[in-house]
C-alpha cells in the first residue's frame, strides 16, 4: 500500500477530503488551504532563522 505520511493511506486521505468538503464546504476550502500554506511558510522561515542564529552563535564561540 502507498502511504503518504506513514499512517495515511489513499483511502484515508479520500475520506478526510470528503469530510472536509462536508464540514467546510467547497467555497471555504481554498481559503483554508491558503491560510494553512502561509502558516507553514512562516513556521519554516522562523525555524530557518533560528537555525542560522544558532549556527552564528556556535561560530562566534569557536573563533
Amino acid at each position: 500500500m502507498l502511504s503518504t505520511f506513514g499512517f495515511l493511506t489513499t483511502t484515508t486521505a479520500v475520506i478526510l477530503v470528503v469530510l472536509a468538503l462536508i464540514i467546510f464546504g467547497p467555497g471555504k476550502l481554498p481559503e483554508l488551504g491558503k491560510s494553512l500554506g502561509k502558516s507553514i511558510n512562516e513556521f519554516k522561515s522562523a525555524t530557518d532563522d533560528k537555525e542560522q542564529s544558532d549556527g552564528e552563535k556556535e561560530a562566534d564561540k569557536r573563533g
